[in-house]
């Protein structure tokens, strides 16, 4: 019934901070980019080299997200890497923090987690 997820869709506070940190700093490609005037709002369509895509919106006076304690709803957005240790090394040079790499015990592949401008979690898995 379902293949993949084809989006997932994040809202920012600072839409000029996002755009940078996901397109320069984690090196998403532009797909699109709208201004919405009667919104007063931006949506960046943004893609992964897979061709799964983030939809980034911007909207005036959007709740923070409760993070801690977490809160019911999505937990985090991870993505699938071939070098967690590289991966995470580039993050760091380009002034990400990077929590130290883990094992999960179930399955046996590394992961870590960082954070994007609002602190939403997010996750490089090893695959």
């Amino acid at each position: 019934m379902f293949r993949a997820f084809h989006h997932v869709a994040i809202i920012c506070s600072n839409y000029t901070r996002s755009k940078h940190f996901y397109c320069e700093l984690l090196g998403l490609e532009v797909v699109a980019e709208h201004y919405r005037e009667q919104r007063d709002s931006y949506k960046l369509d943004l893609a992964l080299p897979s061709g799964e895509q983030i939809e980034l919106f911007s909207f005036a006076n959007a709740p923070a997200r409760p993070s801690y304690p977490e809160a019911q709803g999505l937990r985090h957005l991870a993505f699938a890497v071939e070098d967690i240790e590289q991966t995470a090394a580039l993050l760091i040079v380009k002034g990400i923090e990077v929590e130290p790499v883990r094992v999960d015990p179930y399955t046996g592949k590394k992961f870590t987690f960082f954070s994007d401008p609002d602190g939403l979690p997010l996750e490089l898995y090893q695959q």
